[in-house]
């Protein structure tokens, strides 16, 4: 078994189902950022808090999956793929949670430009980690 894949190429279904949360979670989060920015109805940092906390669990659990399945296929023929990706997640994870202390606090602090910063790096890499699950990019193995 490879980087949690069935015989297909993409990431195993559940795999792909469990990532398709941070990917879609947080880029909504900082559309929520930018509309509380625009408009400073404290409403909006409600909402990116929440969309921030909901992609944490989806994204420790993802990281969890990508750690075993890193560990367990070691040798495999897309080991720098899986540890591309593990590490994307594990970034991912480490800004999120600073991002989730961050948007914890009181109204303009909250967002302000750390967490408008911190809202469009976790967007980035939950939006690589998704290139990467879904695309041969980092991946030596011949079309069979």
């Amino acid at each position: 078994m490879r980087f949690g894949h069935t015989t297909g190429s993409g990431p195993n279904p559940l795999h792909g189902l469990l990532l398709s949360f941070p990917v879609a979670l947080f880029p909504a989060a900082l559309l929520t950022d930018i509309a509380y920015l625009r408009t400073e109805q404290i409403q909006w940092t409600n909402f990116s808090a929440w969309l921030i906390a909901g992609a944490m669990v989806f994204t420790g659990l993802v990281l969890a999956w990508a750690v075993v399945s890193l560990v367990i296929g070691l040798r495999g023929g897309d080991r720098l793929r899986r540890m591309v990706y593990a590490g994307l997640l594990a970034g991912l994870f480490v800004v999120g949670l600073i991002n989730a202390f961050q948007h914890s606090r009181d109204g303009w602090s909250s967002v302000g430009t750390f967490g408008l910063l911190l809202s469009i790096l976790s967007a980035i890499l939950a939006l690589a980690a998704g290139v990467i699950a879904h695309s041969s990019l980092f991946s030596r193995e011949v079309a069979r």
